[in-house]
């Protein structure tokens, strides 16, 4: 017999989403991370990958990279990726997000 008012008591199957079971609260915790809507994550964004902070340094050699060139080329990618302890994949996201701002910035000013 359920009880018709009142909270869910625990181990309810209203508590987990359908088909994942809350066995633990580890098990809850990942289930809500993994359902859309839940935590600080911003739409849109990869599960499972903090947001790189870049350091001054980091910034100051790709500013002065993209300054030579919009367009980054795989042997530029693989020495800035070993300069800076950074993938090549943050490397080439950094780029097009550059890109972007330069982008917005040029029709802003016009």
């Amino acid at each position: 017999a359920r009880r018709a008012r009142g909270p869910p008591r625990e181990g309810s199957p209203l508590q987990a989403p359908p088909s994942v079971p809350a066995d633990s609260p580890r098990d809850r915790e990942a289930a809500e991370r993994r359902s859309p809507g839940h935590g600080a994550e911003p739409a849109g964004a990869a599960p499972g990958r903090a947001r790189t902070k870049f350091s001054a340094a980091q910034l100051q050699e790709l500013e002065r990279s993209f300054r030579q060139q919009r367009y980054i080329g795989a042997g530029e990618k693989r020495r800035l990726a070993a300069v800076l302890n950074l993938s090549q994949s943050q490397i080439k996201t950094w780029f097009q997000n550059r890109r972007m701002k330069f982008k917005r910035q040029t029709q802003d000013a016009r």
